[in-house]
């Protein structure tokens, strides 16, 4: 059992932020049951569980996107209550979501002061582009950002968009910044530009609510954290005085035993053969085999064509030349209806948008890929359809309350096992995953591994991409490097280690 005596209980008086007893309920759904949260000044408070653990739920009740149903919000010790976003912006929290809240085709200057811009003459509101140059520079000299205040937001990278969003929440007063996964799509040095930069904001006072999945962000950059599980709060910590373990073990509710739970399968015949693909520019003469039993990692750094890769091979993005051979007969993989007729199954990076129709229910998306397995005559079968699904519901462990519930409503996990249940449902015996666990928890990263295992002993071949170098070395059999486009290196497991997987990736001999 983890020692529970360093947590710290968050009734304390001295929170610059209080949320006390927060209760929250959806149709079926007891999203936040008797939840706390305590923020100090000036610190960086982390808040972390799994998907489904109730952490944007309390997050969109202090944005003022719900209302809470039970509880009471302290700010800078008033009694204060939220119901739409203008009562949070005007106390001071500001919050920088994922997918950011940007317009592309307007500059910086104007993204920041959208609607509040300074205006020369009120009567004909004429906008002084002077003086909210002027503005804006200050606010990114702060940030010590060298960015053109007139320059369009959409030449900027991810990690250029993000401060944009920070200095937008400076030019509001904010008092509180709620940074929601921040560095999901940032490189190592992105980072830590970004933690340099929260450093700043903690020394001018500002209090910040970090979530984030990665563990190690919460124990470099927070000050302390809270645990939410299942809707209820668990724990405040402090990073300094808990260990990972003990801290996986309070969100997930039981030990860890394994990060990575390989099991080495049986390798069994070549399922796929790959020769000499090219797309100029892109790729360049890749040759490689994948095997039933076996799971192929893709590594290489951001921007080295793993993606490409896998996109080019399930007829997503087009290519040059090169051949494909499915069980040793060459197929023609033109499209992806043609990679899923050739037994081909991918689950996309971006699963919310190239992997779901978020609009459509649980069903409809497990159904969606093997809609003319369950045709007679013309006509769906229903009754065979819902078995199918709540079938793979029941196997794979998808938390929804109802089968028709729209999968954008559930958690990140609960999304990726939907995405599964897809292919699985169309009986592919060639699966890719790309970048399997990006944005979700502990626990559920564990039971993706699982399912992995489960595939691979049933004869599966399983292609997994992924930037987590301990995932690539902990889940692979054999692993791919890719630089810049062309295959550098096959390493077996017995032989992979960090050190060669990097020089690889890096072009290094």
């Amino acid at each position: 059992m983890v020692d529970n005596s360093n947590t710290i209980k968050t009734e304390e008086a001295d929170g610059f932020l209080r949320l006390v007893g927060i209760s929250k309920s959806f149709p079926g759904v007891k999203a936040l049951n008797n939840v706390h949260l305590n923020v100090r000044k000036g610190e960086v408070h982390g808040l972390v569980g799994e998907n489904g653990a109730g952490k944007s739920t309390l997050m969109k009740i202090l944005s003022g996107a719900y209302i809470k149903d039970e509880g009471e919000i302290y700010w800078q010790g008033e009694k204060v209550e939220i119901t739409k976003p203008k009562d949070s912006e005007e106390l001071g929290i500001a919050i920088i979501y994922q997918e950011f809240n940007l317009v592309p085709q307007l500059s910086i200057s104007e993204n920041i002061w959208l609607g509040r811009e300074p205006l020369a003459n009120k009567a004909l509101q004429l906008i002084d582009w002077t003086e909210m140059h002027k503005r804006t520079q200050q606010l990114l000299d702060d940030l010590d950002l060298d960015f053109d205040p007139k320059r369009p937001v959409a030449g900027l990278g991810v990690a250029s968009q993000q401060m944009v969003e920070i200095a937008k929440a400076l030019s509001l007063n904010a008092k509180l910044l709620i940074m929601d996964e921040p560095t999901s799509a940032l490189s190592k040095n992105e980072i830590d530009q970004l933690f340099s930069v929260i450093q700043s904001l903690k020394e001018k006072d500002v209090s910040i609510i970090y979530i984030s999945h990665h563990l190690e962000e919460v124990f470099e950059i927070c000050d302390r954290g809270t645990v939410l599980r299942d809707g209820n709060f668990v724990a405040t910590i402090d990073p300094k005085q808990t260990s990972k373990n003990e801290l996986i073990q309070l969100m997930v509710g039981r030990t860890l035993d394994q990060q990575y739970p390989k099991v080495k399968a049986e390798r069994g015949e070549e399922v796929m053969r790959v020769e000499h693909l090219s797309r100029k520019g892109v790729l360049s003469d890749i040759s490689f085999s994948a095997y039933a039993g076996e799971i192929l990692g893709i590594s290489g750094l951001v921007g080295s064509g793993r993606t490409e890769l896998v996109k080019a091979i399930f007829g997503a993005d087009p290519i040059d030349s090169g051949k494909i051979f499915i069980y040793g007969k060459e197929v023609k993989i033109t499209s992806p209806q043609s990679a899923i007729a050739a037994g081909m199954g991918l689950l996309p990076e971006d699963r919310k948008y190239e992997g779901l129709v978020l609009k459509l229910s649980v069903k409809q998306n497990v159904s969606m890929a093997s809609l003319g397995k369950l045709l007679k005559r013309g006509m769906l079968q229903l009754n065979i359809e819902k078995s199918k699904v709540l079938d793979f519901i029941d196997k794979l462990r998808i938390l929804t309350p109802s089968i028709e519930k729209e999968v954008q409503n559930l958690s990140g996990g609960n999304q990726q096992k939907v995405v599964l249940a897809k292919w699985l449902a169309s009986q592919s015996r060639i699966l890719i995953f790309d970048e399997p666990t990006r944005g979700i928890d502990v626990g559920a990263k564990v039971e993706v591994y699982n399912l992995m295992n489960e595939l691979v002993k049933n004869g599966v071949a399983v292609i997994m991409v992924s930037s987590e170098m301990p995932e690539i070395l902990g889940m692979s059999d054999r692993i791919l490097v890719i630089h810049q486009g062309e295959l550098a290196s096959i390493l077996n497991c017995e032989e992979a280690t960090q050190e060669k997987i990097l020089s690889a990736a890096m072009g290094v001999n």
